[in-house]
């Protein structure tokens, strides 16, 4: 039977029995701090006030203790109550280690028909078939995949242009399907695509198999057409018949679009959104440019800075904040995010904000050629030279081999924020 601790275990101590719990802390002004606990808990705090928790110099009834004791920044020596407290927040918030791996990228082809001066992810000509995945490292990813500790995984197709490789994606598909049936894993499927090349039969197969598709609009017609050029200078128009075919055939909720903020579209972001409000999708991601791939070669990426950025997103967030208040629901999906991380104690899916990271333990990447990578990134960067993220190959590792290899725990360890395990006093020891 769960039962209260006893009323002593909550009463307030006076300073010289208080122990200082771990905080973070950063200068916003001259005497202004911004101090944070392990779970997000935040005061804002002068240089006094802030000099005064660290040295324990708070009394009860003095206003800043309870401000503190409240924020978890400090408990009474022998006290249980708030390290059990912070401990259970801490393993609310890291839940997600519980279901290692869900997602699973197969870069299916690296060849494209658009030539965006900002990919990412270095594509190639669609006459260079040696850059498809063959069925036998689809089979090896798979066998990986479906070794992931989560009871569920879900499957994302990206290239590329995945669509010049369908053969493979059906392929996936149904066998990862008969899989799913044989272990009791549950798979779902994504595909990333441009929708140039999208057809009724793919959409057929796409609504009997439950697909969802995530496409690229990076706003009106000029702008995308600009910033995603290909052969025809249409692709505007095909990714607006491809939204909206397959919002008609797959639902609604199926398909969803991102965005990349390119020099062009810095003074546009109104236009921007309105175009993702008339074509009925649910939101948008506000998102700058990536330093991988053509963004690097074509100097793309220096074309604006951290400031300019922060104006364009300013605007569009508050021009989205107005939508919302006007009867509109759009939310602006990297503020709901943030907000989420920074208000509950939810764990949430998004690998980028998670600590430890979410290098292998949150996705796997399987390139075309059968090199596995702890990141969508870590492709990337690899294809520019550098293969930190690289960890291993369908061909030689397992899901055991590469999740345990030497590398991917040290990139891990050193992505961990939370606390320090090295440390042979810590706090939270009796309650992790």
């Amino acid at each position: 039977m769960v039962r209260f601790l006893p009323e002593s275990e909550y009463a307030a101590r006076s300073g010289h029995n208080l122990r200082l719990l771990p905080l973070r802390f950063e200068r916003l002004e001259r005497d202004q701090y911004l101090a944070t606990n392990l779970v997000g808990d935040a005061l804002f705090l002068s240089r006094t006030e802030l000099a005064r928790i660290a040295s324990l110099d708070v009394t009860p009834g003095d206003g800043l203790y309870e401000r503190a004791f409240s924020k978890l920044f400090i408990a009474a020596s022998g006290q249980q109550a708030q390290l059990q407290v912070l401990a259970l927040r801490l393993r609310s918030r890291m839940a997600f280690l519980r279901e290692t791996t869900p997602l699973h990228i197969f870069v299916v082809t690296l060849r494209c028909e658009h030539s965006c001066p900002y990919c990412q992810v270095s594509r190639r000509s669609v006459d260079r078939e040696r850059y498809d995945m063959s069925r036998e490292t689809a089979n090896r990813a798979l066998d990986i995949a479906f070794s992931a500790r989560s009871h569920a995984i879900k499957v994302e197709f990206q290239g590329g242009e995945p669509l010049l490789n369908f053969d493979l994606i059906q392929y996936i598909v149904i066998e990862g399907e008969r899989r799913s049936a044989v272990t009791g894993k549950a798979v779902t499927f994504v595909v990333t695509s441009n929708l140039a090349l999208l057809t009724d039969d793919i959409l057929a197969f796409c609504k009997a198999h439950s697909i969802l598709i995530s496409t690229s609009l990076d706003g009106p017609a000029d702008l995308h057409n600009r910033n995603r050029p290909r052969p025809g200078g249409n692709s505007h128009a095909l990714a607006e018949a491809g939204i909206r075919r397959a919002q008609e055939v797959l639902g609604q909720d199926r398909v969803g679009a991102l965005m990349t903020t390119t020099e062009a579209s810095l003074d546009r972001i109104l236009e921007i959104v309105d175009e993702y409000v008339r074509l009925g999708l649910d939101g948008i991601f506000l998102r700058p440019l990536s330093p991988y791939g053509f963004a690097i070669k074509t100097k793309q990426f220096q074309k604006y800075g951290v400031k300019r950025w922060l104006e364009f997103y300013e605007r569009g967030l508050r021009y989205i904040i107005g939508l919302n208040k006007r009867g509109t629901h759009f939310p602006e999906f990297y503020a709901t995010l943030l907000l989420q991380r920074i208000l509950t104690d939810r764990p949430i899916s998004y690998v980028d904000l998670r600590s430890p990271a979410g290098i292998g333990l949150g996705a796997l990447v399987y390139n075309y050629d059968g090199k596995v990578f702890a990141s969508d990134e870590g492709r990337m960067l690899a294809e520019m030279g550098d293969r930190t993220f690289e960890i291993g190959s369908v061909k030689s590792d397992d899901y055991r081999t590469l999740l345990l290899s030497e590398k991917l725990i040290s990139l891990v360890s050193d992505s961990l924020t939370q606390c320090a395990p090295q440390c042979a006093s810590c706090a939270y020891e009796p309650h992790c």
